[in-house]
């Protein structure tokens, strides 16, 4: 039995091509519903100089086998094969692997149990096209070696010893690619930024858009992996990314744009305010030694040109279907799931408590990184698409949601997270202690000339010494606002170090380059009054960090002795969001977690749709506070789940991949 798949490191340039089409080739072709259900069979090693795969060898003498006390795994058609419904999980085979190519996978059944298995190469057994990984590797660096293999490999090593020049059949592709030799003359390139004197005193956007020579440059660095590339499964809306930046390349911006609409709803907001750093460009095969492609200006340009140029969505060849749905919430999720709704023939209806669309998008995210008008125009544009919005409408307080059930067909709910969590401490609703929420919602209502609300006045932080609580990006969005109304002092006070701060590094990066200071490893103890009951500064304890935490991530520990107190004017808590009462969901039975959330699973037979079969949801209210991407894919997905649960066919916006 001399079957299995090897790799050659010096061709290797760890694109994880193979991963991916391991992944697709054992999921039907379609990527997995969760980063956590991703389970490749091959697994690409980084070494300190060197890069490979390691991949099951289908041993002759079979050490996993012979310690598998169930006889789960058998030699088959030359190969080790298991048979998962046999496997009890008991990981004899997984210390028996040699070569530590075996590993257990764990799935949650019927909401409570969680069962283990044994998880290796099956050299894609079912296929006639042989190996996944082998067919996908750019490099070909992976090779299927079997008997017919080994005797080629056994002629070549003697015609070496004789000093005959032989081809191996796979150079060291790596070294000779054009695109990679030129690499270190290319540089990676960002956004240049708005000149700092602007950027202090108004709420310009930061990063200036690419110009056409930009992309071109930047697109013409990408490698194309594979057919199925890395950066397009770390996309949660599975962007085709290697393709849009071709297109974008050549200057093909009409196909462009409509390659990008086919998985994305709002792609020039994307491009903006996506975490790139963390997604596509964090996974890109550029990435640590070139620096990735800047993916994200080219996906903001895409779509910026082509508005610029008129275009439009085509949805002429749509029928209209006559079922209607009502859409609650207009931020991302809902604006998702009415975009595929409007293209298969059904009537979405958008209700929403903000008198503009985009819900956090517009309002909880400043100008200075997305700017009000890119909403405004997408406003009109699913306007003519035939998408209707019902503006300053609560559901709960305008109409009911029983109304809504009696008069559409289904309801989707993206109403996302809005509850300010706290700080625990005493005094915070003493005046002068502001929630990251309300005072960012009303900055963005004054910048726009819209009316604040009673309970979300507008708060002037001009000539103020003003505290920040928190290091995730709303805590950068206050720091940044903060100094932009001409705040004194700003500081943000956070309880890890620096390199444990859950933002972006840029946003951290910004907010320091515009004037903000930074504490860290420290603690909020308690909330100093003055006289009158006005905060007065914050009392703070320095931490040091301990050990990682669950997730991870090191806990901060107090350090005894190290008190003292940061005098302020003015102190904003930006710990994050949770879920918000809403007694009109609970009236209707809708089941919710402990944490208030609702459960609408996303792999179910009609996808998200929750225990009301009426009522779908998806986005912060399903995942908790989460990413606009992760919202605007979940809106999309129960958008599908929709149409199914109406007995239709889709029309137009194929199935999630």
């Amino acid at each position: 039995m001399n079957q299995f798949v090897i790799a050659n490191g010096n061709d290797c340039i760890g694109c994880r091509a193979c991963e991916i089409a391991c992944v697709l080739s054992h999921n039907g072709g379609r990527y997995p519903d969760s980063a956590e259900a991703f389970h490749p069979r091959i697994k690409v090693v980084r070494g300190a100089s060197r890069i490979s795969a390691a991949v099951c060898r289908h041993c002759e003498d079979a050490p996993c086998a012979n310690a598998c006390p169930v006889r789960a795994l058998s030699r088959q058609d030359g190969s080790i094969q298991l048979q998962q419904d046999k496997c009890i999980g008991c990981k004899s085979c997984v210390l028996a692997c040699p070569f530590g190519a075996i590993n257990m996978v764990y799935e949650e059944t019927n909401g409570t149990e969680v069962k283990a298995y044994a998880h290796k190469c099956d050299l894609c057994h079912d296929s006639e096209q042989g190996p996944a990984c082998v067919q996908a590797c750019p490099t070909k660096a992976l090779r299927l070696l079997d008997d017919q293999a080994l005797v080629a490999l056994r002629r070549q090593k003697q015609l070496r010893s004789a000093g005959v020049a032989y081809d191996l059949g796979s150079p060291h592709i790596h070294r000779l690619t054009p695109i990679l030799a030129s690499l270190p003359q290319r540089p990676r390139q960002e956004a240049l930024k708005t000149p700092l004197a602007l950027r202090k005193t108004t709420f310009v956007e930061t990063y200036q858009p690419f110009s056409t020579k930009q992309v071109e440059d930047q697109a013409d660095r990408c490698l194309s992996c594979s057919d199925r590339s890395v950066c397009e499964w770390t996309c949660p809306l599975h962007n085709n990314i290697p393709r849009l930046l071709e297109l974008a390349k050549q200057g093909r911006i009409n196909e462009a744009v409509e390659l990008s609409h086919k998985t994305s709803s709002l792609p020039e907001v994307c491009g903006r305010v996506c975490p790139q750093d963390r997604l596509c460009e964090g996974s890109c095969t550029l990435k640590d030694k070139y620096g990735a492609v800047t993916i994200g200006n080219v996906e903001r340009y895409i779509t910026d040109t082509a508005l610029a140029n008129g275009w439009k969505p085509n949805l002429q060849h749509v029928k209209a279907t006559g079922k209607r749905v009502a859409v609650i919430g207009a931020g991302p999720a809902g604006l998702g799931c009415a975009d595929i709704l409007s293209r298969n023939g059904i009537k979405a209806v958008v209700f929403d408590r903000h008198p503009e669309i985009g819900g956090m998008l517009t309002f909880g995210i400043p100008a200075f990184k997305l700017d009000k008008q890119v909403l405004i125009n997408r406003h009109q544009l699913f306007a003519d698409m035939g998408i209707e919005f019902r503006l300053e409408t609560e559901v709960g307080r305008d109409i009911s949601l029983q109304q809504l059930l009696d008069e559409f067909d289904a309801v989707f709910v993206g109403t996302g997270t809005y509850q300010s969590m706290q700080a625990g401490l005493e005094h915070e609703d003493a005046p002068g202690v502001y929630e990251a929420l309300p005072f960012l919602i009303a900055n963005t209502k004054h910048e726009m000339g819209l009316p604040a609300l009673v309970d979300e006045p507008y708060i002037n932080l001009a000539g103020k010494r003003v505290v920040v609580l928190g290091g995730g990006d709303t805590a950068m969005d206050c720091l940044r606002t903060s100094l932009r109304q001409g705040a004194a002092v700003v500081t943000c006070a956070y309880r890890r170090d620096e390199a444990n701060m859950p933002g972006s590094k840029k946003e951290v990066k910004n907010a320091r380059e515009e004037g903000a200071e930074f504490l860290f490893n420290v603690q909020p103890q308690f909330i100093q009054l003055d006289a009158q009951g006005h905060f007065a500064g914050i009392g703070l304890i320095r931490t040091e960090l301990g050990e990682p935490d669950s997730s991870g991530r090191r806990r901060p520990q107090v350090v005894a002795g190290s008190e003292f107190v940061l005098e302020a004017d003015a102190l904003i808590i930006a710990f994050g969001f949770s879920a918000h009462s809403m007694p009109w969901l609970e009236a209707a039975k809708v089941k919710c977690n402990r944490w208030g959330l609702i459960e609408a699973p996303r792999n179910s037979r009609f996808p998200c749709q929750t225990s009301h079969p009426q009522i779908f949801a998806g986005g912060d209210i399903v995942r908790g506070a989460d990413l606009v991407v992760t919202a605007m894919s979940d809106g999309r997905k129960a958008a599908l789940g929709i149409i199914a649960s109406l007995g239709l066919e889709l029309q137009s916006a194929p199935p999630i991949q």
